[in-house]
């Protein structure tokens, strides 16, 4: 081979590579992004099921004890919406424990009994915890699909992930009262 042909070579190879490694960086932007997003997701069902956890503890229709064990839980989810995430996981853990505890089928036949209005909140935290479960599995699989991408040669050597954090999955205990699910 001549200069010219190795030269030519290396100038093939070498916008090859840079191509490989610029997809690579921007598919991981892409897939970190994605996981802000799944998050963002997740912190807003959350919020929504505590409010309609809360919004049923007002209702009138619950025991005093039931009432309070609810409306403490929902309360405590509110409040730590911009908290930290370890803390989140176990009160988001805390309010499915209560909903499951206070919403027993027993109590969920007499509360479907009452008005049209008890029916609609008791529709409303079955949903908002389906979402809850929903958005908490799109986020592990994004972040699921980040640490696949993260832990591959190239990127690992050419510190395609720069500075950003690697991130974590969500794990609490989501699972919806006997009868409320669906």
């Amino acid at each position: 081979m001549s200069t010219l042909e190795w030269v030519t070579l290396g100038v093939v190879v070498i916008v090859l590579l840079g191509w490989y490694l610029s997809y690579n960086a921007a598919r991981l932007d892409r897939l970190h992004a994605r996981v802000e997003g799944t998050f963002a997701a997740l912190d807003a069902q959350l919020v929504r099921r505590a409010e309609a956890t809360l919004e049923l503890a007002n209702s009138g229709h619950l025991d005093a004890a039931s009432t309070l064990i609810l409306a403490a839980a929902a309360s405590e989810s509110l409040a730590v919406a911009d908290g930290e995430e370890d803390d989140r996981e176990m009160v988001e853990s805390d309010l499915t424990d209560a909903l499951e505890v206070a919403l027993t089928p027993d109590v969920l036949a007499g509360l479907r009994q009452t008005d049209e209005l008890t029916r609609e909140t008791i529709a409303r935290v079955a949903a908002a915890g389906t979402r809850v479960q929903l958005a908490r599995r799109f986020h592990n699989d994004a972040v699921i699909d980040v640490r696949r991408v993260r832990r591959q040669t190239a990127v690992r050597l050419f510190r395609l992930a720069g500075y950003a954090e690697l991130p974590s999955t969500v794990e609490f205990d989501d699972e919806l009262p006997t009868g409320l699910r669906g």
